[in-house]
C-alpha cells in the first residue's frame, strides 16, 4: 500500500522536447492565492484531484496528516503556513498490536462555495475524523478515497472499515488489545456532502473451509466512476486465492485465546512490511451497481474475458469507467485470441447485447509485443482511452491509446505526443470527454535508467493537438507575479524557523497528472508545489526546539532546503484575452532567479482506483 516513489530532479533539465507551439486554449489555476495553492485538507501533507462534475464540483483524497501547526510560524501575510510544510516522513507501520491510523481523508471543493471557493472541505466516510480534529484521544481509523462525482452530485469511492479492538491474550509483555478491522476495502456510494454513505458490498465478504467453519474475511469492493444514470461501475471480490484459502485455513486451525482467528486474518491482510505483499488476495470481477435514491441498489457481476473452469488460477478483472450509455471499462484477465497459453490482462470493454445483458469485449493490442493493457475512461460516443505497456529501446514503458469501441475489428491508436512518431516517453490517458478531450500525463524525460519527471497533458482527438498543460497556463499560475516593473518574477515565500533562520525561495508549481476533463474543459488534476523541509530524527520525528518548534533541514553547505508536495488542483480555460506563459521569450521574466537548494523529494501518487491493491497470481 505505499503511495510514494521518488522522481528525479536531475532529469527536470532536460525538457527541450517541451518547446512546442500550442493554439490550444489557455489555462489558469483558479484555486490560487498569492502564488499558494490551497489544494489539500488542512493538517495534510499531500492532495489530489480525482473528478470533477459539469456543476464544477470537484472530488479528491488528502493523505499523509501532519503534526505541524500554522501557530509555530510569524503571522505575516509573506510567510507560509507551516502545516503545508515537509515535515516527518508519514509512512504507516501496520501491526495487529499498534492502534491502527487512517491516513488517507476524502474531500470536496466547490466553485460556488460562497465564502471559500474551491477550498477543500473534509467529508466523513464511515464516521472517519478530520485531519484538523484529530488528537491522542480522538484517533482516525478509517482509510476514504472519493473517485467520481456525476453532476447530480452523487459520489463514489472506497472506504475501510473503523478499528476494532480485541483483549490481548499473547505472549507479548506490555500489550493490551489486538486491533483488526471487518474489512480493508469497501466501495460505496453518498448522495450529497451531508448524506451518510452506503455501503457497496462484494458478493464475497466470508469463507467456509472443508469442515464448515465459515469466517469473516471482508471482502474487497471498489466504486470507480458513476454516470448520470447512477449506474456505478466498479469491481469486487467472488473468491479468494488458492493461496488465501491456505492462509485462512490455518489461521483457523490454529484459532486459540492466544492466536484468534480474525487477528490471524487481519495480520494478513495488512501488507508486509519489507515487501509490501499482503497474503489474502481475492478474486475479482467488474461489476456495476444501480444506485436509487430511496437507497437500495441492484448489483450485477460482468462476465470474465475467459471462462477459468476448473482453474485453481487467480484471474481478476475490474471495471474503471462507464459512460451514459452504461458502457464500461477497465481491463480482465484473457486468453488472447482463445489461445490457453497466451494468459494477459488486457483493455476490455463490457456492453448490453439485445436482450440486456453485459457482454465482455477484449480491446485489441496494437501488436504482439503489449505486456498489458488498460482502459480507463469512454465518452458518450464510445471513444475509449487507456494505456498499453510493452518494452520500448530496452525498456518497459507505458503509451496511451485512443480506440473506437463502435469499430471493434480495428485497433487502438497511439496518438503522437511530443513527437512525430512513437517516442519512448511514458503516457497515461486517464479521461476523455464528451468534446474529444483527453487528458493524463507524459514523461519528460528522456533519461533512460532513473524515475522521470512527468507533467499533465491535453490531447484534442479531433484536431490530433497534443499539449502540456504547464504550457497552456497563465503566468500567475506558474507562480509569477509583476513586480513594481512591470515585468513577471517569481512570487516569493519567506518562512522563519525556531532557531532564526530564515528562508526565502521562488514559489514553483507544475501540473503533473490530470485526472478529469468535463465538457466545459475544466480539469481536475494534481501539481507539485515546493515548501521548506524540516529536520526529522532517525525514526522520521520532528527534532523540536523547547518551545515546540522545527528546524529547517539544512544542505552541505548550511543552506535552509525545499522540497515538493502534491496538491490538488482545479484547471479553467482562461479568458479569450489570456495569454499562456512563454518563458522562452524575453517577456521580462527573471527565469534566471530560480534555482532549487539542496535535495528534493517529489512524492507521486498514480490516483488509480486499483493503485491501492496487489495481486498474487
Amino acid at each position: 500500500m505505499k503511495l510514494n516513489s521518488t522522481l528525479s530532479l536531475v532529469a527536470l533539465s532536460v525538457v527541450s522536447v517541451l518547446q512546442v507551439a500550442h493554439a490550444a486554449s489557455v489555462y489558469e489555476i483558479v484555486n490560487i492565492e498569492n502564488a499558494d495553492v490551497k489544494g489539500t485538507l488542512t493538517d495534510t501533507a499531500n492532495g489530489y484531484g480525482q473528478s470533477i462534475n459539469a456543476n464544477n464540483e470537484l472530488v479528491g483524497v488528502s493523505r499523509g496528516r501532519t503534526n505541524l501547526s500554522s501557530s509555530d510560524v510569524n503571522d505575516d501575510s509573506n510567510i507560509i503556513n507551516l502545516d503545508d510544510a515537509i515535515g516527518a516522513d508519514q509512512s504507516i507501520s501496520y501491526s495487529t498490536v499498534s492502534q491502527i491510523i487512517g491516513n488517507s481523508f476524502a474531500f470536496h471543493a466547490l466553485e460556488n462555495d460562497a465564502t471559500t471557493p474551491w477550498l477543500p472541505t473534509f467529508e466523513s466516510i464511515n464516521s472517519s475524523i478530520a485531519p484538523s480534529s484529530i488528537t491522542s484521544d480522538n484517533r482516525n481509523t478509517v482509510d476514504s478515497y472519493f473517485f467520481d462525482i456525476n453532476d447530480a452530485g452523487i459520489r463514489v469511492g472506497a472506504m475501510s472499515a473503523p478499528e476494532k479492538t480485541m483483549d490481548y491474550a499473547g505472549s507479548v509483555s506490555g500489550v493490551d488489545n489486538w486491533y483488526y478491522r471487518d474489512y480493508e476495502l469497501r466501495g460505496f456510494v453518498k448522495s450529497s456532502a451531508s448524506a451518510t454513505e452506503m455501503e457497496l458490498p462484494p458478493p464475497y465478504t466470508e469463507y467456509t473451509n472443508s469442515d464448515n467453519v465459515t469466517v469473516n474475511v471482508g471482502g474487497s469492493s471498489l466504486a470507480a466512476a458513476i454516470n448520470s444514470n447512477n449506474l456505478i461501475a466498479g469491481y469486487g471480490s467472488v473468491a479468494l486465492s488458492s493461496y488465501g484459502e491456505s492462509v485462512t485455513d490455518s489461521c483457523i486451525s490454529s484459532d486459540s485465546e492466544s492466536s484468534p482467528v480474525d487477528i490471524c486474518i487481519q495480520a494478513n491482510q495488512f501488507p508486509n512490511s519489507s515487501t509490501g505483499v499482503i497474503n489474502i488476495q481475492y478474486k475479482t470481477r467488474a461489476m456495476v451497481w444501480q444506485y436509487h435514491t430511496d437507497g437500495s441498489f441492484i448489483r450485477t457481476e460482468l462476465p470474465l474475458g475467459l471462462d477459468p473452469g476448473s482453474s485453481s488460477s487467480t484471474f481478476v478483472a475490474q471495471g474503471l469507467g462507464i459512460n451514459d450509455n452504461g458502457v464500461v471499462v477497465g481491463r480482465s484477465h484473457v486468453y488472447r485470441n482463445g489461445n490457453t497459453d497466451d494468459l494477459y490482462y488486457d483493455a476490455a470493454y463490457w456492453s448490453k447485447n439485445g436482450s440486456g445483458s453485459y457482454e465482455y469485449h477484449w480491446i485489441p493490442v496494437i501488436d504482439n509485443d503489449v505486456l498489458s493493457s488498460i482502459a480507463y475512461s469512454v465518452n458518450a460516443a464510445g471513444i475509449v482511452v487507456g494505456s498499453y505497456k510493452k518494452y520500448i529501446d530496452g525498456y518497459q514503458r507505458d503509451k496511451f491509446f485512443i480506440y473506437d469501441s463502435n469499430t471493434p475489428d480495428t485497433k487502438p491508436i497511439t496518438p503522437n505526443d511530443f513527437y512525430s512518431y512513437t517516442s519512448d516517453l511514458s503516457s497515461r490517458a486517464k479521461d476523455i470527454n464528451n468534446q474529444g478531450q483527453v487528458v493524463g500525463y507524459i514523461e519528460t524525460s528522456e533519461d533512460k535508467q532513473i524515475s522521470r519527471p512527468k507533467d499533465a497533458f491535453l490531447y484534442d482527438v479531433n484536431s490530433e493537438e497534443f499539449s502540456d498543460l504547464n504550457n497552456l497556463l497563465t503566468c500567475e499560475s506558474k507562480g509569477y507575479q509583476k513586480n513594481s516593473e512591470g515585468k513577471w518574477v517569481k512570487h516569493q515565500f519567506t518562512v522563519t524557523d525556531a532557531t532564526g533562520n530564515s528562508l526565502t525561495y521562488d514559489a514553483d508549481i507544475r501540473v503533473v497528472e490530470a485526472n478529469k476533463i468535463n465538457d466545459e474543459g475544466v480539469i481536475a488534476a494534481t501539481a507539485f508545489v515546493r515548501k521548506p523541509v524540516y529536520q526529522t530524527d532517525l525514526s522520521g520525528n520532528l527534532i523540536l526546539d523547547g518551545s515546540g518548534n522545527p528546524t529547517f533541514k539544512l544542505d552541505g553547505e548550511g543552506h535552509p532546503v525545499t522540497s515538493y508536495l502534491p496538491r490538488m488542483v482545479v484547471l479553467k480555460p482562461a479568458a479569450t484575452s489570456a495569454t499562456a506563459c512563454d518563458l522562452s521569450s524575453d517577456g521580462g521574466i527573471d527565469t534566471g532567479s530560480y534555482s532549487r537548494k539542496g535535495a528534493a523529494v517529489w512524492g507521486w501518487l498514480l490516483l488509480l482506483p486499483l493503485a491501492w491493491l496487489r495481486r498474487r497470481q
